[in-house]
């Protein structure tokens, strides 16, 4: 083994037994569930209100007619399709495209990457770093929701999402893309640019033991084990666990990763009519985590050049590490009766991050500290959180229609602080605040107690019109609460000891119309909502912008329509998005204040389809055309991409499944600095899987299953993001799409 991953510590004797045992249990079936990704649709606020069943009144008979959420043939096999009981646009990807065409290290971002109107970036490798770029319309990582199993989850300081540290591939049952704030019902403090929504695994009805194992390119290996229990109890109580190991050196010079994960799920039907649902997840992280490189370095070292293996450098890869152990566990609770369906999650999450960097591993600084003008200078930080929450959720058939209420109780305590450090020696670096009264103090950048609190209670009525027709208005009324205490508040350097709190009214409007049990149509009028961030406080006195600052807020509106048959499955939408209430930043008399000012235009169109042409081949298409246009002076916003298409071909009969699919997203703009709105040009990648399942003739072994994906078949390395810039002079940093790589992987199901 070579590069980074020899520092990641390899399994030792000991658990190299461990992870042969590991290796004895196997991913998820593409057929397992493959309603799941159907499952998805049931209801008007999908991607908040997964596994639940509190708002499911529109996948229900209105007046006779049936409308289902593609439960045909070809929603089994097609990479993203829409939903004919939405109320907004929505690409739900199902288990068969996770697990055949999306690389055992990847992760959600992975999935939605092929979704219309979005765009991501794994600089490293699918799943090997945290996803640099995951945008939706042009909208950001931390202007829109993720779940899991309807349960927002993010940093409270900007709503961001570590991609990479809670749920991997092989415990993600579906990923849903709502492209929009949802009903009032829709929940989390980013509604203002959509959601993403991961469902997990549940178990199957049978006991079956399922190994993997995988290796790829960049000395990338995945072993794990999915264990389904079937029914063991005479209540039909029934669990799933998935245990994985991961490691691989990157694509990135020095950028290994290694991953432990463990998922478990318990199901425990209670009476007829009610269940009770436990799980958990823990996920260990140990990554060396680069900025990006210059073109000067691209064009020196190579487009896969980010950290060294030189102890003098501030990009020496072991400056430049991440450590992080996350966990996340829910208890959840679903009955229906009498026309009453309640539904409530009572959960906790946590992050607890580790982080080690140098002062500027791109080279711009020099090295010297307060010790030695040859030492080298870096950075050691923590960031934890930790959220405890429940989602109560109620629902009740009166009149002609169905009411709805709930309210979401989120509350997340953080710890954040940030040291100057001298590498060299391994001891603070006093440069911030020499004259401090302790080397901390004279080290911190920050060190900061943060909290936050958010109270969303909603109310909804859904009325059915007519036979075909339904209506949908509701609304949600939004608290929100920060408290800051910080010896070292971030950027002022000073302390800081803050509370401040906020607070929206958003409504919003559906009109659902099945002209066949097969083709529908929607219209949707919403508000969306973003939570201020923490870094209004990032100021010596925040009460001078308390007065101007309004939370940021989208109105949107929809049409979009979706067919599906046995043989096709088609959609489109259109929207139109105004963003208003745009926090900005300026220096009054020496003094930073905040303030609302502009916005953004965003509008476009959006289709995806699949069509089965006979003999098991299908071919796949979606596309978008984007327009999003800041109001201040009519620049186009940056990260937004002015299209995107994706173009497959699959083949799937029976124990053969292949794929040949293309995803091209349009020019993109950057603004590094003031005088630099440089483009980054339109490209493509294009990825092919195929696999084969067969009857080995083994005892205790029914079937066994072997998989091969190349990805980014044409070897396209252009620059495909900005990374951000130095810190010393603004030079723009990039990534590149990663060269040519392969995975090949065998799994099995047992017993």
């Amino acid at each position: 083994m070579t590069r980074s991953t020899l520092a990641l510590h390899r399994c030792p004797p000991a658990y190299l037994a461990l992870c042969l045992a590991v290796a004895l249990a196997a991913p998820a079936s593409a057929q397992d569930t493959a309603s799941n990704g159907n499952a998805q649709a049931n209801g008007p606020s999908t991607a908040n209100d997964t596994n639940s069943k509190a708002s499911s009144a529109n996948a229900k008979t209105l007046a006779g007619m049936q409308v289902t959420a593609n439960s045909t043939a070809v929603s089994a096999i097609a990479p993203t399709q829409g939903s004919t009981v939405a109320t907004q646009p929505q690409s739900i990807i199902g288990s068969t495209y996770i697990q055949e065409n999306i690389p055992p290290t990847g992760d959600y971002s992975d999935a939605a990457s092929i979704a219309p109107s979005v765009y991501t970036v794994a600089p490293n490798g699918a799943g090997l770093m945290e996803a640099a770029v995951v945008s939706i319309r042009g909208f950001q990582d931390g202007q829109y929701n993720v779940t899991f199993d309807g349960i927002p989850w993010m940093d409270s300081n900007d709503f961001t999402h570590h991609s990479t540290s809670y749920f991997t591939n092989q415990e993600t049952s579906s990923v849903v893309v709502d492209r929009g704030p949802g009903t009032a019902a829709t929940l989390g403090n980013a509604t203002f640019g959509g959601t993403i929504s991961v469902d997990s695994l549940n178990p199957q009805s049978q006991f079956n033991v399922n190994p993997y194992i995988s290796f790829g390119s960049w000395d990338t290996a995945v072993e794990g084990a999915r264990i389904d229990t079937g029914s063991f109890t005479s209540s039909g109580t029934n669990a799933v666990i998935n245990l994985q190991n991961g490691e691989s050196d990157g694509y990135l010079t020095y950028a290994g990763q290694r991953r432990q994960s463990v998922f478990a799920k318990v199901v425990q039907p209670l009476g007829e009519n009610t269940t009770l649902t436990f799980a958990g997840l823990w996920n260990n992280l140990n990554q060396y985590v680069p900025f990006g490189a210059t073109k000067a370095q691209i064009a020196q070292y190579g487009v896969n050049y980010a950290l060294n293996n030189d102890p003098t450098s501030q990009a020496y890869y072991r400056y430049n590490n991440d450590k992080i152990d996350t966990n996340m566990a829910y208890i959840g609770l679903h009955s229906e009766f009498s026309g009453w369906t309640i539904d409530n999650k009572t959960y906790t999450y946590g992050y607890n991050h580790f982080g080690y960097n140098g002062e500027d591993p791109n080279g711009e600084t020099p090295n010297g500290t307060a010790y030695s003008p040859t030492d080298v200078p870096g950075q050691h930080m923590r960031n934890t959180n930790r959220s405890w929450g429940d989602i109560f959720r109620l629902s009740k058939e009166i009149g002609p229609g169905e009411a709805r209420t709930g309210v979401w109780y989120d509350h997340q305590d953080d710890i954040r602080w940030l040291y100057e450090f001298d590498d060299t020696t391994n001891q603070l670096n006093p440069v911030i605040n020499p004259g401090a009264s302790t080397l901390q103090l004279a080290s911190a950048d920050r060190r900061m107690n943060d909290s936050l609190v958010t109270i969303q209670p909603f109310i909804e009525y859904q009325w059915n019109i007519t036979d075909n027709a339904y209506f949908v208005g509701g609304v949600k009324y939004n608290y929100f609460k920060r408290d800051l205490d910080a010896p070292v508040n971030q950027k002022t350097e000073t302390p800081l000891t803050y509370s401040k709190d906020w607070n929206a009214t958003l409504p919003s409007a559906a009109f659902h119309y099945a002209f066949t049990s097969n083709w529908t149509a929607y219209a949707q009028w919403a508000k969306g909502y973003l939570a201020p961030n923490l870094n209004l406080l990032y100021v010596p006195n925040p009460s001078v912008s308390d007065s101007a600052i309004q939370p940021e807020k989208t109105t949107n509106i929809q049409l979009g329509t979706t067919w599906s048959s046995d043989r096709l499955t088609l959609s489109a939408d259109v929207y139109k998005i105004n963003f208003n209430n745009f926090v900005q930043s300026r220096k009054i008399g020496g003094v930073t204040e905040f303030y609302n000012g502009g916005g953004v235009h965003y509008k476009g169109v959006e289709l995806e389809g699949t069509y089965m042409l006979g003999a098991g081949f299908s071919v796949y298409a979606n596309g978008s055309l984007n327009r999003a246009m800041q109001t201040t002076d009519g620049a186009w916003n940056a990260n937004t991409p002015h299209k995107t298409a994706a173009l497959g071909f699959i083949y799937s009969n029976g124990p053969v499944y292949a794929s040949l699919v293309d995803k091209f997203v349009g020019k993109t703009y950057y603004t590094a600095n003031a005088e630099d709105d440089t483009p980054i040009g339109g490209y493509a990648v294009t990825n092919f899987a195929a696999s084969y399942k067969f009857d080995p003739h083994i005892s205790d072994v029914k079937d066994f299953k072997i998989g091969f994906q190349i990805n980014n078949l044409f070897n396209n390395t252009t620059i495909n993001a900005l990374a951000g810039t130095t810190a010393a002079d603004g030079t723009p940093l990039f990534f590149t799409i990663p060269a040519r790589n392969f995975n090949f992987t065998v799994s099995a199901d047992l017993f």
